[in-house]
């Protein structure tokens, strides 16, 4: 993990659950192993609860108001992870576990249709499956220790990440690179309000904000969540994930397309974290060319990425704040419906700040984005008031590469973006362009870029420093190196001439 986390025991224990892995797909794999540790955690929870209300001695251990008054779910004894431990050597432990599933889904009806239930079939490998259960034997991720410590929250992110990497494409279906959902929430800072996210995936945009309000000194009790899904796995796998942290989000009753059934229609919410799927073009546009939400226009039916930005929009309150990833195509597209689109967004006064990031931030693409933070009102008398202006700022430059493929941002490069943003929306910001990073652009500026809005094409190219030495002495520098490269260059061919010669070869 990236950004100061320690990674240790979570590598750790990854590396050991990958090596049992043996011919299953990562897609498959993910949701063996994430039940598992779901399971582990609430059966820590439960028993927790259950021993400390035993010690107590009034009888109430079998009381499950006892446990629903702090969001603990019941596990029945055949569900409890010690039954699973004690039969992890038999060759049927694949039904127990699915058995263990069933019954906890009949006894929570929250987690109904959630869970993993598919342990006992043929092509698992149960000696494994038996090894991989005795593994998270030696970890508590449910009891007080555990949950302080956040154990089961920092694997279940570790293993989504390293799952999203392993998958490839089908990775970035549920998975935002956390450095992006970080900078997302500072750039926004969700204290108080109803969050919502369209497109919610494994929800990491809710888990950072719950963080966010947690550091911060806030209260977690004064945030509300709202999300949908539309893809039936990555709904549970949110689900699993909101619940290990008892967060308590309305994700609707099931999985959902978010532009053909709105399961919040009603919702205007304070705060739209998102990271849509990027220009998809199959999104069932022609039969929506109607549809209120098309406040700016109506998107073309080839490409979503206009719909996302207007659904998201319509679903703002009127002091609402929104910050969604969009591949960069979305900053200068100029089909007809989508330049006027964005043309009615700049001159609705919806458009807060464009933020370039590097590229190589995704796992699954290597496709560049854009941050795009849209605003119901730019005049908030809590701000100070930029109606008639846009704040670009070029971060390409920013993170540095942690595996060959993948660049990350750390904590400052964050937070040199995230303060840039502030300091210019402030009304006591010390804000200032900076040439080749930042600058705050007017409209009648944006008009003559034909509403563009490509970070490049505001805040220039940086000032090369001076360092004193002229043109013509770098130019000698410079000559006299490639001589001496050209001559080692020369020596080397002559060698190698000589070598093959000595062996009856002659070029």
């Amino acid at each position: 993990m990236a950004n100061g986390d320690s990674v240790g025991f979570e590598e750790k224990l990854w590396l050991a659950a990958d090596k049992m892995r043996n011919n299953l797909d990562p897609a498959e794999y993910k949701h063996v192993v994430l039940g598992l540790i779901f399971l582990k955690y609430i059966s820590d929870t439960f028993e927790e609860k259950y021993n400390q209300l035993a010690k107590e001695g009034e009888g109430f251990e079998e009381d499950r108001d006892e446990y629903s008054s702090e969001n603990i779910f019941w596990v029945p004894v055949k569900a409890r992870w010690k039954h699973l431990q004690d039969n992890a050597k038999k060759p049927e432990i694949g039904i127990i576990i699915d058995e263990a599933m069933i019954e906890i889904e009949k006894e929570n009806g929250s987690l109904k249709g959630v869970l993993n239930k598919n342990y006992g079939r043929p092509d698992l490998d149960k000696r494994r499956l038996g090894e991989l259960v005795d593994l998270m034997s030696n970890i508590k991720v449910g009891d007080k220790e555990g949950r302080d410590k956040d154990t089961l929250g920092r694997v279940y992110e570790y293993f989504l990440g390293r799952f999203a990497s392993s998958e490839g494409k089908g990775g970035g279906e549920f998975y935002t690179p956390k450095c992006i959902v970080k900078t997302l929430v500072e750039l926004l800072e969700p204290y108080k309000g109803r969050i919502y996210d369209p497109c919610c995936g494994s929800g990491g945009m809710f888990v950072s904000s719950e963080k966010f309000v947690e550091e911060h000194s806030g209260t977690i009790g004064d945030i509300s969540i709202y999300g949908q899904e539309s893809n039936p796995t990555t709904w549970r796998l949110c689900k699993m994930n909101l619940a290990i942290r008892g967060i308590d989000g309305n994700l609707g009753q099931f999985h959902a397309d978010t532009f053909h059934n709105d399961l919040h229609k009603t919702l205007k919410a304070d705060y739209i974290l998102a990271n849509p799927p990027f220009n998809i073009s199959d999104w069932g546009g022609n039969r929506l060319l109607d549809d209120p939400r098309w406040i700016f226009g109506t998107p073309p039916t080839g490409n979503a990425n206009y719909a996302w930005l207007s659904h998201m929009v319509t679903h703002l309150a009127p002091n609402g704040s929104a910050g969604i990833v969009l591949a960069n195509g979305a900053l200068s597209s100029n089909t007809s419906s989508e330049g006027e689109i964005r043309k009615n967004m700049l001159n609705g006064h919806v458009v807060d700040c464009i933020v370039a990031m590097p590229s190589q931030l995704f796992y699954t693409t290597g496709i560049p984005v854009s941050l795009w933070i849209l605003n119901r009102n730019k005049k908030n008398p809590a701000y100070r008031s930029r109606e008639n202006e846009v704040l670009f700022i070029d971060a390409r430059k920013l993170g540095e590469m942690v595996t060959r493929k993948t660049r990350e941002l750390n904590d400052d490069d964050i937070q040199k973006i995230a303060g840039t943003y502030h300091n210019w929306r402030n009304k006591n910001g010390k804000y200032e362009d900076i040439k080749g990073f930042c600058s705050s652009a007017t409209l009648d500026e944006i008009k003559t870029h034909d509403y563009i809005l490509t970070p490049g094409r505001y805040v220039g190219i940086e000032d090369e420093i001076d360092d004193g030495i002229s043109f013509e002495e770098k130019m000698e520098v410079l000559t006299t190196e490639l001589s001496a490269q050209f001559r080692q260059s020369k020596e080397l061919e002559e060698r190698i001439r000589e070598n093959l010669k000595s062996i009856g070869f002659e070029i």
